[in-house]
């Protein structure tokens, strides 16, 4: 069986290393406007967010969801900068 995803930009990226960009990039007060989530608006870490993340499906889209566009974002600026 062929397990390879070569048009998910998903695959093999963690959920930590999702929430950790995102965090890297947006900072935890921005990422809390982003995504409305409790646990990135009061005393945020991300061991206590990936475990909410990990137990809440609608949480975990809504971060995948931001991740994605801050890619595309990333692609898209690339392109103009060419």
């Amino acid at each position: 069986m062929n397990t390879a995803q070569p048009k998910n930009p998903l695959h093999a990226v963690t959920l930590e290393r999702m929430l950790t960009e995102l965090v890297d990039h947006y900072g935890w007060p921005a990422l809390g406007e982003q995504v409305s989530i409790r646990c990135f608006q009061v005393d945020p870490s991300v061991a206590s967010s990936l475990k909410f993340l990990r137990r809440t499906p609608w949480a975990r889209q809504k971060v995948e969801s931001l991740y994605l566009f801050l890619l595309r974002d990333a692609a898209r600026r690339a392109r103009a900068d060419r």
